[in-house]
């Protein structure tokens, strides 16, 4: 164990862990979404974040730009990221709508059992990945230099760059609009209604399926401003971008308190600094296996999570 490691670099870890850990919250919300509503893990959400992913470089590709590209103005870069985030979010959006027609409805109208609509998200998860593996030949794609980091603030040893600052401030924004769409629209408290009894809603005039589809859309929203993040963040992408990274957002929603909006921000947040920081401490091969060992530690003191009910009553 590497202590002075961790104490020397502990602020740059921290940073680092929070940025990463901004792009895990925003993923991981479509997993708290889904399961409060439906009870059910939707698998598949990796690759909707994955094709949000490659959505924005297609479109910055057909405007000409590409790994070896120079970067633009800063008007030029404002646009590009716009029009990149519109892309992303249309792209994950209508993926997460497309699997749950097609994965989820008609199971829904048979009555399956659970374990029908866990393999069915497998499946679809396998299938949209490995289509997207022979369409690339398996190969990363570059992102467009368009942030040239800079650094803004400087305490010490740590520097926190302009991109750091840009991507946490972007998630705390997309979670405080979604809070407030949850607890404080029409469609947020049919959400709600539905999570808490889908049969109660239904005699209220609530109409269950278009809710459902609903959550599906404004997780695939979410996971498509967080894919945005990721190729600003990583550099690029690949077809099984969303596996690792999907696992962690999945631990980060439970770790939080699955069904809990703002847990998945604090797990997310949580996860993304204590696995940099065991990283510091153990070495850079202990990050992900962090998260693990982390969520064990957590569900054995407080299986509901930090902020959570129990799985059997969360809530949206």
């Amino acid at each position: 164990m590497n202590f002075s490691g961790l104490i020397h670099d502990f602020g740059p870890l921290t940073i680092t862990g929070l940025t990463q850990g901004a792009i895990i919250a925003l993923f991981a919300l479509g997993y708290t979404l889904v399961y409060g509503v439906l009870r059910l893990i939707n698998f598949a959400h990796s690759e909707v974040f994955m094709l949000g992913s490659y959505a924005c470089l297609v479109l910055w590709g057909w405007l000409g730009l590409d790994q070896n590209s120079a970067t633009p103005g800063l008007a030029a870069v404002i646009g590009l990221l716009l029009v990149g985030l519109v892309a992303s979010i249309l792209v994950s959006g209508a993926t997460a709508l497309a699997v749950e027609f097609v994965a989820y409805r008609p199971l829904r109208r048979r009555n399956a059992p659970p374990l029908a609509f866990l393999i069915t998200a497998i499946g679809a998860s396998l299938a949209i990945s490995e289509l997207v593996g022979v369409q690339t030949d398996r190969n990363v794609r570059g992102v467009p230099p368009l942030v040239r980091q800079a650094d803004v603030i400087v305490i010490g040893d740590t520097h926190i760059t302009n991109l750091q600052i840009a991507i946490i401030a972007l998630a705390l924004g997309s979670m405080y609009i979604l809070d407030r769409f949850i607890n404080r629209s029409r469609l947020g408290r049919g959400i709600r209604a539905v999570a808490q009894n889908p049969d109660s809603a239904a005699l209220m005039g609530v109409n269950k399926g278009r809710v459902i589809s609903l959550v599906f859309m404004i997780g695939g929203l979410m996971a498509g401003v967080a894919a945005l993040m990721y190729d600003l963040k990583i550099g690029g992408t690949r077809f099984d971008a969303g596996f690792i990274l999907g696992i962690e957002a999945f631990t980060a929603a439970v770790l939080g308190g699955i069904g809990n909006l703002r847990g998945a921000l604090v797990g997310g947040l949580l996860l993304g600094v204590l696995q940099n920081w065991a990283a510091g401490l153990f070495g850079s091969a202990w990050l992900h296996a962090a998260s693990f060992v982390l969520l064990v530690l957590i569900l054995l003191f407080r299986p509901t999570g930090l902020l959570g009910e129990s799985l059997g009553k969360a809530r949206a």
